[in-house]
């Protein structure tokens, strides 16, 4: 039978119902009120249809009669790739019995999740969508599984949200299971931030009607709001500045958001104007992007009240961005993104997506028997990024430690074979240099140069390592050199 595309998923959704009649969850209500509530979060983030199907349909061939090729049939072959994807994630993750590391008796269980996640990111995003739900109803099952699911939650998904900068997502996840993992201390900050807010209210609606009127004035289009710190964020501020409440200046903080770039900077320059910047606390993320690719200008200042404020300026797009990351991506860029998943492309993929091909690449190779150093993967999947620049002022992102050669082949495998020198901010430099933020990093080249293996000391990246290889590995490139040179000899003979 033939689904049309608007029933789609309406029909999953009674294929889910009859598949989990009878089933129950923990807290006593009907098993299908999970799978729905999944159903839910993926279509607030925007997410495709297929991916909404599978997040009905994920727990089905694991906990229910339903197969893989039963979704086939009904859904087609995207749908059942993905749910035979969380299921293999859903299996992996049920045989890692230590939550701290992935130790060396957890290895083959972290290779299928690692192959999961490599063939599509859509996955990883429906597996999150399953996560939030299972912590937002965490009080149904006993203390030590609270605590359990609380911890990996802490240490896994919300470290993953916020790589792939969903940021409301990781406050949530993190705030929740925080509560479970230190209830005491959670009070705690909560209590505070509370008091801090009440006690900042009146100043603060002050502050918005002032610059309100200030932007009104220079006929900026704006909406403003505040902003309060999240639990689990202020805990990990304040170990950072031992525990002194004092230093911390962005308990509360006011937003604005505008239509473009220009009117940012702007907005910047009407705030500064109003009030005393203080030293040091002007965040330019929008030149120069966090890790995650997070864009947006942020301003501590001093009010004439003695009140210090925090402002964040970005636009909608940036906003809608820092809020919902690559659900956001996929959803504004979901043909392309998928087309390039499925076709292992990453020269279009947005700079910061481009760490997804790693785990594409490792995917590959573990499907081939080959060996992978598990270590450096899940370092390199959580790892510190740096942004760097082209000369015409492209941003790069890159993990920290990379080298020229690292940068050289992100930019085309062709730029990467033919390298000869490098130049950083404007000098001369050596291949062995490590890539520093913020530089300008600019690749000489030679037709003439061809790649050679003592590179394979001078790149960190698996891409860069990959297509290496790939140059290296194949058997025309050397006869085909060689062949050149003594035609070139001939006709300058003649």
């Amino acid at each position: 039978m033939t689904i049309k595309s608007s029933s789609r998923v309406d029909h999953a959704v009674a294929v889910a119902k009859q598949a989990h009649e009878g089933q129950l969850r923990k807290t006593g209500e009907p098993y299908i009120i999970h799978p729905l509530a999944v159903k839910k979060i993926l279509e607030e983030w925007g997410m495709d249809e297929d991916t909404v199907i599978a997040g009905v349909l994920h727990d089905t061939v694991e906990d229910t009669s339903l197969t893989l090729d039963d979704i086939r049939k009904e859904f087609g072959d995207s749908v059942a790739f993905l749910v035979d994807g969380v299921t293999k994630l859903s299996t992996a993750r049920n045989g890692m019995r230590d939550i701290d590391t992935y130790l060396p008796a957890t290895k083959d269980n972290f290779l299928r999740l690692m192959i999961a996640l490599g063939d599509d990111i859509r996955v990883l995003i429906i597996k999150l969508a399953d996560r939030l739900h299972n912590v937002r109803t965490l009080s149904a099952l006993p203390p030590d599984k609270q605590k359990k699911i609380a911890k990996e939650t802490l240490e896994v998904f919300a470290p993953l949200a916020d790589r792939l900068n969903m940021g409301q997502l990781r406050v949530e996840l993190a705030d929740l299971a925080f509560k479970y993992v230190d209830p005491k201390r959670f009070n705690e900050l909560k209590t505070l931030i509370t008091r801090s807010n009440k006690s900042a209210e009146e100043s603060l609606h002050k502050i918005e009607s002032e610059i309100s009127a200030a932007l009104k004035k220079e006929k900026i289009k704006f909406t403003i709001s505040g902003r309060v710190k999240s639990v689990y964020s202020l805990h990990k501020k304040l170990a950072k500045h031992n525990q002194n409440i004092n230093e911390i200046y962005d308990l509360t903080a006011l937003r604005i958001i505008v239509d473009d770039i220009t009117d940012c900077y702007l907005a910047l320059g009407i705030i500064h104007s109003l009030y005393t910047p203080m030293n040091g606390r002007i965040k330019d993320y929008i030149a120069m992007p966090k890790q995650n690719g997070y864009q947006s200008l942020h301003t501590t200042v001093i009010t004439k009240d003695k009140h210090v404020v925090e402002f964040q300026i970005r636009t909608r797009e940036m906003h809608e961005y820092a809020e919902r990351g690559l659900a956001a991506s996929f959803y504004y860029n979901e043909q392309k993104l998928t087309e390039n998943y499925k076709k292992g492309k990453i020269e279009h993929l947005p700079t910061n997506l481009l760490w997804i091909t790693e785990l594409q690449m490792t995917a590959a190779k573990l499907r081939e028997g080959k060996k992978v150093d598990l270590k450096k993967l899940k370092l390199n999947l959580f790892a510190d990024k740096i942004f760097v620049y082209t000369p015409k002022g492209d941003i790069i992102d890159l993990p920290a430690g990379a080298l020229p050669l690292d940068f050289a082949y992100r930019l085309h495998s062709e730029i990467g074979d033919h390298v000869v020198g490098v130049k950083i901010n404007g000098k001369m430099s050596n291949l062995n240099k490590k890539l520093e933020q913020g530089d300008i990093v600019e690749i000489l080249t030679s037709k003439n140069q061809t790649p050679k293996t003592s590179w394979l000391d001078r790149i960190i990246t698996s891409h860069a390592r990959h297509k290496l290889l790939h140059r290296l590995n194949a058997p025309t490139s050397t006869a085909t050199e060689q062949r050149k040179k003594p035609r070139t000899k001939k006709n300058k003979a003649k």
